[in-house]
């Protein structure tokens, strides 16, 4: 194909005011693998909000193309029917939506619809659930606390919140921000520990600047990339010490550089070496820690 004889693929994802979900970009990927056996040229549209690089609608001149597919979500609003009035020389295809009022410009502008769903018809299977398989991602969980003003001049807690996030955002990776604070009545949050356990034995790896995000980590058998938000180092360089846990970094020595560094440390020879060292807290023989001098120290007599 040569021309016009391009197709224009667009969706919600197009649009500057729409929005671009999982479910929409896969259902993308099902038509373009479709498009592709079938040999046919075409171009994807892109909201400049999600894909600055990507085409977008102000880039491109309608005469270049022929016909037009709008894949997925409902077929419905005014971005919908401005696809019609500017596109009225293509042909208009609308393949894996939803027909809420099939007599709406937004359905009646398409030349044919391909639904998945519809009033009196039957449904079909939704784009995404055919889409070519995607790649394994490592699943990360974030520990953070912007807290602990105890430390005061020594309290680096909001650049190292600021550079780790801002770090990760750039990361191929699925985020999941974690609390380890306990809540019974918030629904967002883990009401128990082992709620909060669970989730911590199903990821990849955590990347926290808190005590117990590192430790409760290590216990899952999870690899944690820890950073110390006080400058010198306070708990959290000294935890990291007591449990012989060298995925470390200061806060007077974050880096990029670093944290690439203990990251792929994390997925590689640090699930192996999480896992000794969780299993090593439940041991028989494991550390000593404070509560080993519990009783001794209620058998005292007070001084004085």
């Amino acid at each position: 194909m040569h021309g016009r004889d391009r197709i224009l693929v667009t969706g919600w994802f197009s649009f500057l005011h729409g929005e671009a979900t999982a479910g929409d970009v896969l259902a993308l990927r099902r038509v373009e693998e479709v498009l592709r056996e079938a040999g046919l040229a075409y171009d994807v549209v892109w909201s400049p909000g999600f894909r600055a690089e990507g085409t977008h609608f102000e880039d491109l001149d309608p005469a270049a193309y022929s016909r037009l597919v709008f894949v997925c979500g409902p077929a419905h609003g005014w971005q919908v029917e401005e696809l019609h009035r500017r596109f009225a020389h293509c042909v208009r295809i609308a393949v894996g939506v939803s027909v809420i009022d099939p007599g709406s410009p937004a359905v009646t502008g398409f030349h044919r619809v391909l639904a998945r769903d519809a009033e009196g018809t039957g449904p079909t299977l939704d784009l995404a659930a055919r889409a070519p398989a995607l790649p394994a991602r490592p699943v990360t969980g974030v520990v953070l606390t912007h807290g602990q003003h105890e430390y005061g001049g020594q309290r680096r807690h909001e650049e190292v919140a600021a550079a780790l996030t801002r770090w990760l955002a750039g990361k191929d990776c699925a985020r999941l921000e974690l609390e380890t604070r306990l809540d019974a009545h918030d629904w967002r949050l883990c009401g128990t520990p082992a709620q909060l356990e669970a989730v911590l034995t199903r990821l990849d790896l955590v990347v926290t600047d808190r005590l117990h995000g590192l430790v409760l980590a290590l216990r899952a058998g999870t690899p944690a990339l820890a950073v110390d938000p006080v400058e010198g180092g306070a708990k959290v360089t000294a935890q990291a010490r007591a449990c012989g846990w060298p995925a470390l970094v200061a806060a007077e020595r974050l880096t990029e550089e670093a944290l690439e560094h203990w990251w792929q440390w994390c997925l590689t020879g640090g699930r192996s070496e999480a896992v000794r060292i969780g299993a090593a807290f439940r041991s028989a023989d494991a550390e000593a820690d404070a509560a080993d001098g519990l009783v001794a120290a209620l058998g005292a007599r007070p001084v004085g």
